[in-house]
């Protein structure tokens, strides 16, 4: 099977003779015109009234319930609250909520750090990269080497264990996801408290300390310490779990374009992206992150209006021959799985010998 760089070199759409800026001013167009830019701030107010109603009625019960393990069931429901609310932080930093940018800026800063407790000047500078740059080699921070490898070439790097981790990476992808809660705080502490620039850094910090400081010491005053730990790391774990089950399978696994891609914004955005089937539930399990192929096309749409722009823009796709992919959740995470085994295949190899590059050169 070829490699999914050499797929999107090779991928020569239909609309290849057509002005690529004016195919996407045309789609982008038709989309404004039916209105489906227009904010729905009502919308994410009631959304945002319905989980602080969800948060409050939590730390009762953990009250109520006193010295008992049963609490760890809110623990769990705490980890799929406080991953909505991220949803929140994530439309309102796209401006998806407010006209005003300040508003949305504000809004996503006391979701995320407040609320969340990740940096929302971190989170907006490594989407941000992401959205202008998705699935390309070196500039989309969403595939840099972490503890897995999403291009053959890091995972060649993996020596040891770690070589027998990577060869079966994505069986251990959605275990290791539960630590995921706990790096994301980390990295929000690590880049306010960093020395890298931060934009409001004065606000920011306290937000991100008042906020962790608050919930554990919260959680060592209700609770037992035994208890107190176990609440925290299964809030932390579904949390992760949650956040890497709504991302991943976005982008993982579809095409990726090397440093120097030449394709054109609107073939850029659909072709390695990949939206969820979906009905009224998938849209509030994901946070709209199902229409991801929209999303990525007009990142200031809401959430509401993104099914309506579905309709439009793959009828658009399949008029101009763009590949637009659409499978369902467990189709993804199996996709997902595979994908990060295949790449995996390639720990304990010459890092320099890439299979990709390889067949690209011939």
């Amino acid at each position: 099977m070829s490699s999914p760089v050499i797929n999107i070199i090779r991928t020569k759409p239909r609309g290849d003779m057509v002005n690529p800026t004016t195919e996407y001013a045309a789609l982008l167009h038709t989309v404004r015109d039916a209105g489906l830019l227009r904010r729905r701030t009502g919308f994410y107010v009631a959304i945002f009234a319905v989980l602080t109603v969800a948060l409050a009625a939590a730390f009762v019960g953990i009250v109520l319930l006193g010295h008992s393990w049963f609490t760890l069931i809110i623990a769990g429901a705490l980890g799929l609250i406080f991953t909505q609310y991220a949803f929140l932080a994530h439309e309102a930093a796209h401006r998806q909520v407010f006209e005003s940018g300040k508003a949305n800026d504000l809004a996503g800063r006391m979701i995320g750090n407040l609320l969340v407790g990740i940096s929302y000047s971190w989170w907006m500078t490594k989407h941000s990269r992401h959205h202008a740059n998705p699935n390309i080699i070196g500039k989309d921070p969403d595939i840099e080497r972490d503890y897995v490898s999403f291009i053959e070439s890091d995972a060649a790097k993996a020596k040891g264990f770690y070589a027998w981790f990577t060869k079966r990476q994505g069986y251990f992808f959605f275990p290791i996801l539960m630590g995921e809660g706990l790096n994301l705080h980390i990295r929000g502490l690590s880049t306010v408290f960093g020395k890298g620039k931060v934009e409001k850094r004065w606000l920011e910090a306290p937000m991100l300390v008042a906020r962790i400081s608050i919930y554990v010491a919260g959680m060592f005053l209700l609770l037992p310490p035994g208890m107190a730990f176990a609440f925290i790391g299964v809030q932390l774990a579904v949390f992760g779990v949650y956040m890497g089950a709504s991302f991943a399978p976005n982008h993982k696994g579809m095409p990726i374009l090397p440093h120097d891609s030449k394709v054109d914004f609107l073939r850029r955005q659909v072709l390695t992206s990949r939206n969820i089937r979906s009905g009224w539930f998938m849209n509030f399990y994901m946070g709209g992150l199902n229409h991801q192929v929209e999303h990525h096309l007009f990142p200031n749409m809401p959430r509401p209006h993104l099914k309506r722009a579905q309709v439009i823009a793959k009828e658009y796709c399949r008029a101009h021959n763009i590949d637009y992919t659409e499978t369902t959740i467990w189709q993804s995470y199996g996709i997902v799985i595979r994908y990060l085994n295949k790449v995996g295949l390639a720990a304990g190899g010459d890092p320099f010998d890439c299979p990709a590059a390889t067949s690209f050169g011939r």
